[in-house]
């Protein structure tokens, strides 16, 4: 007898982009998603670095945020024009209006919220974050979180993250938003 095969819970019918702070957990929860429902994943910002042959640092202290933000926004306008993926974008992708029109046309987006703890704990010792190079990294993590909420609160769709959540119970709180608003579809049952 050969293995089975799990059961994908049915066809996405449009991308899925995860928006939040660093920290917030887009790139594990869209992995996991990924694998769930068998569709590629892509992280904006590992997109650029790729494309650019640059670290996000080196492009910040070579050209500026500004500039960033646009390669951001040729990104994933790119990779929305493809087949339904799940996709993680860098904390400030959504900030942009015209980023938000893009996503909202095209795709489901979620905001994966985490308060203030919850993101320190899980950035405080990762030094690839151009944004907390700072004298005092957490209060500008703090001063980020409050500056961007109003942004993400704009998100249609949101999941509250949970310090005590494992990656497959967060995952499965964004299953549960796309199976409600259509953007999971129930596979055909067999016959």
């Amino acid at each position: 007898m050969g293995e089975s095969v799990p059961q994908v819970p049915g066809k996405l019918v449009k991308s899925v982009v995860l928006i939040g702070m660093m920290g917030a957990g887009k790139t594990a929860i869209g992995r996991a998603l990924s694998l769930m429902l068998d569709v590629p994943m892509h992280d904006s910002d590992v997109e650029i670095v790729q494309s650019s042959q640059l670290t996000i640092a080196e492009i910040f202290d070579r050209y500026g945020e500004p500039f960033f933000r646009e390669k951001e926004g040729q990104v994933i306008e790119r990779l929305l024009r493809g087949p339904p993926c799940i996709l993680s974008t860098g904390g400030g992708a959504w900030l942009s209006p015209a980023n938000r029109d893009m996503l909202l046309a095209k795709a489901t987006v979620v905001w994966l919220e985490a308060d203030l703890p919850l993101l320190w704990s899980r950035v405080r010792h990762k030094t690839h974050r151009p944004l907390l190079r700072t004298s005092n990294p957490r209060a500008t993590l703090a001063d980020l979180l409050a500056e961007r909420t109003p942004a993400y609160a704009l998100a249609p769709d949101k999941v509250t993250v949970q310090p005590d959540w494992s990656i497959d119970a967060t995952a499965d709180k964004v299953m549960e938003i796309l199976r409600r608003n259509g953007t999971l579809q129930k596979a055909p049952a067999d016959d």
